[in-house]
């Protein structure tokens, strides 16, 4: 009886040691018969309406793949959490991820300061890592395992300056920086650099923190700097506010930003005082390209809804992902990463993509106006050093 004991303790011991190794180890060997990727979104909080579109757009996405036979013959289980916009929450959840799910992958985040505080997790585990939307350089530099499929902010605030200062021909301009968010902080300096050597001038650089109501002394200061453009490098709340009050203290200057505006929710809140203002984004979905017309057919008629910007970021970088596994022929996370780095030309809704040594995105970028009844226009295909020449189509309005 003793030895039986024994035996039955020394089994249900090792027993717990699989089972506790299995954790991180045994649901990505290469006997799974599912392709487990986890969706690390804002799904409530400061920036919801982005992952909503973000992560309605990757089911879409995947449910296209699955009906058609999977991924190598298995099927795609997508596990989405929600971080509520909070970068405390997406390091939770990465860690969840990676050491109790067992993910092959990681799309997501949408927001830059919670993908710069989940990467170092994925990294460390080995866990290939695609964010659709966070454009802040640093994001890619966390490790080798971490991607971007959007343009930068290198590329994105170079532009911004750019079109103010050959499009607007404007010599003097404000910036307004939200001081907690690596979205905001991360777009100043190409802004800077590039407005100033075009041969503007920053004549007057404020601060705030997303989620402020009241800006109005911002607003004052900047009004006696008497600027031609005011850059707004935030998202679509604040914005929308500081637009509002910039309005009502007589400002007439036109905004600048950047796809952080590009929200049902930016017109929704600040109406009238938003037009004649302008933000860089990712796409149209009114180009007559087939892929960007079927993207948006079948978005809509699924959710009712034409489909935003993150939204179209975010089914380019699912299926960037999926054909990265599908070519790695493998889950496992050193053959997806070499498959994702040796992408090429991939043809996305948001324009043809390739990543480059960094694991950047070398893509289009686009500058949209506001007009008069919320109407999102294509005032100019932008072409700035380091981002992929746009193919010529007939986009129209947004």
């Amino acid at each position: 009886m003793k030895k039986l004991r024994t035996f039955i303790i020394t089994t249900l011991l090792a027993l717990t040691i699989v089972v506790s190794a299995c954790q991180t180890g045994c649901y990505r060997g290469a006997g799974d018969d599912k392709v487990r990727i986890g969706l690390l979104m804002s799904m409530t909080g400061d920036t919801a309406n982005f992952g909503i579109s973000s992560s309605n757009a990757i089911r879409m996405a995947a449910d296209a793949v699955n009906q058609t036979g999977g991924i190598n013959g298995k099927q795609i289980e997508l596990l989405l959490q929600d971080d509520r916009s909070d970068a405390t929450e997406a390091a939770n959840i990465a860690t969840r991820f990676v050491s109790q799910d067992g993910v092959h992958a990681i799309i997501g985040e949408v927001g830059s300061s919670r993908t710069l505080a989940a990467a170092p997790i994925a990294q460390n585990a080995k866990i290939p890592m695609l964010t659709p939307s966070s454009t802040n350089p640093d994001v890619t530099r966390k490790g080798n395992y971490i991607f971007r499929s959007c343009f930068i902010d290198t590329v994105q605030g170079p532009a911004m300056a750019q079109f103010a200062a050959k499009s607007l021909k404007t010599k003097r301009a404000a910036l307004m920086i939200d001081r907690r968010n690596d979205y905001s902080t991360g777009l100043e300096k190409p802004i800077t650099d590039i407005y100033v050597s075009l041969g503007g001038q920053i004549v007057i650089t404020q601060s705030y923190q997303a989620g402020d109501q009241d800006f109005n002394a911002q607003i004052t200061s900047i009004k006696g700097a008497n600027p031609e453009v005011i850059f707004v490098p935030g998202y679509y709340g604040d914005v929308a506010l500081i637009a509002k009050q910039a309005r009502d203290k007589g400002l007439t200057a036109p905004l600048i930003g950047g796809d952080g505006w590009d929200s049902p929710s930016l017109y929704q809140i600040g109406g009238a005082a938003l037009d004649g203002s302008y933000f860089t984004n990712h796409y149209s979905p009114y180009d007559l390209d087939p892929r960007v017309q079927k993207f948006v057919k079948d978005y809509q008629s699924r959710y009712g809804t034409v489909p935003d910007a993150l939204a179209a970021t975010g089914y380019d970088a699912a299926l960037i992902m999926f054909d990265a596994i599908k070519r790695a022929n493998s889950l496992d996370g050193a053959a997806i990463r070499d498959a994702l780095a040796a992408t090429k030309n991939f043809p996305g809704v948001t324009g043809t993509v390739t990543f480059n040594e960094n694991r950047d995105a070398v893509k289009p970028i686009m500058m949209i106006k506001i007009e008069p009844g919320g109407k999102f226009v294509l005032a100019e295909r932008m072409e700035v050093e380091g981002a992929a020449k746009p193919a010529v189509s007939q986009s129209q309005t947004l």
